[in-house]
């Protein structure tokens, strides 16, 4: 039986005046359209690449059409984290703060080459190779910049991505509290909290291995 099938069933009658303004659908689809209709980016910027994200949102390429438009200057009104521009190691504490204050459900767009993978500065001494090390990117936009195009593209990606999700399924549904993303910890290089039981064992293995050397050096000086 069709949908169509079902309004004409009489144990159900739909007066004829309604018949042409009432559409069978499913939660999912509504709370999804309602959800990829209103995305709120994050308004902060890394490097030029947020100059083409401004560009985007100008009157020529006319980002409201996509319910993007209002770009909110805290995380905790944010639903998308566009990170538009080099990472560098003392900007990814910040970044994943922000994204832990984000509530959920929030998206992450990767824009650039530089946010990708590091772009022309990857070798660089202070730049990250990828902030997807840090915080999960849902669409990366490549290109060094990307243009509006692009980045429009991008944002489709991620209203593609949020058309398959389900209530049954995500995860800010689920039983039990979500764990936050360690803040990551400036030093000689960028440092997981979560890993400093295992960095600390490495590094009791290479202070016994250096002084084993400097003992043998010692002794064959002797």
């Amino acid at each position: 039986m069709s949908a169509t099938d079902e309004l004409l069933n009489p144990d159900f009658p739909v007066p004829d005046e309604l018949q042409s303004n009432i559409a069978i659908t499913t939660i999912d689809k509504i709370y999804n359209w309602s959800r990829r209709s209103s995305m709120w980016p994050m308004m902060f910027g890394l490097a030029c690449c947020a100059i083409e994200m401004i560009c985007t949102a100008a009157s020529r390429y006319d980002l409201s059409r996509f319910g993007m438009e209002v770009m909110r200057p805290s995380p905790r009104q944010s639903d998308l984290m566009i990170v538009s521009g080099t990472v560098t190691k003392k900007m990814v504490p910040q970044i994943v703060r922000l994204y832990n204050q984000m509530p959920e459900p929030k998206y992450v767009l990767s824009m650039g080459a530089c946010a990708t993978g590091g772009g022309p500065f990857k070798e660089g001494y202070n730049v990250v190779s990828g902030v997807d090390k840090y915080v999960p990117v849902d669409v990366y936009v490549p290109g060094c910049p990307p243009t509006p195009q692009a980045l429009l593209f991008g944002l489709i990606a991620v209203q593609k991505k949020i058309d398959q999700q389900s209530i049954l399924t995500v995860p800010w549904y689920q039983r039990g509290p979500s764990e936050a993303i360690p803040v990551p910890i400036l030093g000689p290089d960028i440092i997981d909290p979560r890993q400093s039981d295992v960095i600390r064992v490495q590094a009791a293995k290479l202070a016994t291995a250096a002084t084993a050397v400097a003992e043998l050096s010692g002794a064959a000086e002797a």
